[in-house]
């Protein structure tokens, strides 16, 4: 059944005039109890809590408070963002044959590793927006073709990403013994930007959580060495699609540009970049005590040098 229009909210409330009682309430219940005919002829009764709510308004906005507005959030999740449930099935799909591939064990494996939170998001859920977003879709970028480009000077595009890095101890919880991934230690992420044209590594850090105050401390430290760039060219995930970083972009006067959804091909170089540094990087023996330790190595003199390219931070 259809929204009352304000025209048959305003009868409801004129009905209060003759409506029998000595007080305001006792005539509202009066009213509650009527039968009044919207404009397609349907018969329509209405509590005496919404007839009241309907009176405080008019009494506060006028007319304009009859108007049926819709929720600021229609359309939109509220816990977990489309991008934030993709992340999830793309760490969690390398765990499954995708011929047999079944979206209840998959929605148990992320809640089972962490990826995803029950209390943020339940299996109905879960389901409607797989479908509704077709995140499960073969991707329709794998045979798309694609062409070299680069950009003519630095400082004309950057391309930046996230990818996974060591475990360390969570903050307060000591050294890391022996393994790596006790019930005490966290795993890190990278955040990197890589500039286009000459292929320097603008700024790298790991980090223990990946939030918007991560890539904030990153974009400012990859400002501060290399100046700001014309663009920046991002993927769709929930950090660099927030609205902290478009505003940054906006401040200092650089464009801000994402890629299409599911085409992490788009930025080939970073992802290039990402697998230098688990080949040569992160097959080292690194002191994985704190980030402390781990940060300065990653831009360590010729540890990620390349005959094609010098891959290191060189400011």
């Amino acid at each position: 059944m259809k929204y009352p229009s304000p025209y048959l909210k305003m009868r409801v409330l004129g009905a209060l005039d003759t409506a029998e009682g000595k007080t305001r309430h006792q005539r509202v219940r009066h009213v509650a109890g009527m039968t009044f005919t919207d404009e397609d002829g349907q018969p329509r009764t209405f509590t005496w809590r919404t007839i009241q709510t309907w009176y405080y308004r008019y009494k506060k906005h006028g007319i304009t408070g009859m108007t049926n507005d819709s929720r600021r959030d229609k359309g939109h999740t509220r816990k977990v963002s489309p991008e934030e449930l993709l992340e999830a099935i793309h760490a969690a799909l390398p765990h499954f044959r995708q011929q047999r591939l079944n979206k209840m064990a998959l929605y148990r494996f992320c809640i089972e590793k962490g990826l995803l939170q029950k209390e943020r998001i339940a299996q109905t859920t879960f389901f409607r927006l797989v479908g509704a977003y077709e995140l499960l879709k073969p991707d329709a970028q794998e045979n798309k073709r694609r062409l070299a480009f680069s950009m003519q000077y630095a400082n004309q595009l950057w391309q930046a990403d996230t990818t996974f890095g060591p475990y360390l101890p969570a903050a307060g919880s000591g050294p890391a013994p022996g393994s790596a991934q006790g019930a005490a230690h966290c795993q890190t992420r990278l955040i990197a930007f890589l500039d286009d044209a000459s292929r320097v590594l603008c700024h790298g850090e790991f980090f223990l959580e990946e939030n918007v105050d991560a890539l904030v401390k990153a974009i400012r430290a990859a400002f501060y060495k290399r100046g700001i760039p014309e663009q920046l060219y991002v993927d769709n995930g929930s950090i660099y699609a927030c609205q902290e970083i478009t505003l940054i972009c906006a401040r200092v006067g650089c464009i801000l540009r994402h890629t299409a959804v599911r085409d992490a091909a788009a930025k080939g170089k970073i992802e290039r970049f990402f697998k230098r540094v688990r080949d040569q990087f992160l097959t080292r023996q690194l002191d994985l005590s704190s980030l402390d330790a781990l940060n300065p190595r990653l831009l360590y003199p010729k540890v990620l040098a390349s005959p094609s390219g010098d891959w290191r931070d060189r400011s």
